[in-house]
């Protein structure tokens, strides 16, 4: 459950690390894994100005950028279907692009399985494992 000033770790190689939400774009009061939200960056890696290249360009956004978030892993429970609850240590995000698709190109964590029922399957297909 993520609400407004709720922090996630940002989990992609964009170039955040800390996210802030500001806003819940599914209508309802928290969102929950699966859920898209505006954030704010707060906390970004430092982009170094002597490194030219690739590595420059992997740095994305900057402190203080506002940007779409998928929200793939919550503190609060989440029971599934078969009846099992499943909980995460922490709030995490990967921050997304105009077209909803991942503004990184690697996802750093697991990701809940609820993100395959909601469609988002880039998302899934990035993530080292499902749980």
């Amino acid at each position: 459950m993520i609400g407004l000033k709720g922090t996630l770790n940002v989990i992609d190689n964009s170039g955040a690390i800390l996210a802030e939400c500001i806003q819940v774009l599914s209508g309802a009061r928290f969102a929950r894994a699966g859920d898209e939200i505006v954030c704010v960056v707060k906390r970004a890696r430092p982009i170094n100005p002597n490194i030219a290249g690739t590595q420059a360009a992997a740095q994305k956004v900057k402190k203080g950028d506002v940007r779409h978030a998928l929200v793939v892993r919550t503190k609060k429970e989440m029971s599934r279907p078969d009846g099992r609850t499943i909980r995460f240590d922490d709030n995490a995000c990967i921050l997304l692009n105009l077209k909803s698709e991942p503004l990184g190109t690697r996802v750093l964590g697991v990701v809940a399985a609820e993100l395959r029922t909601k469609n988002w399957m880039k998302a899934v297909s990035l993530a080292p494992r499902i749980v």
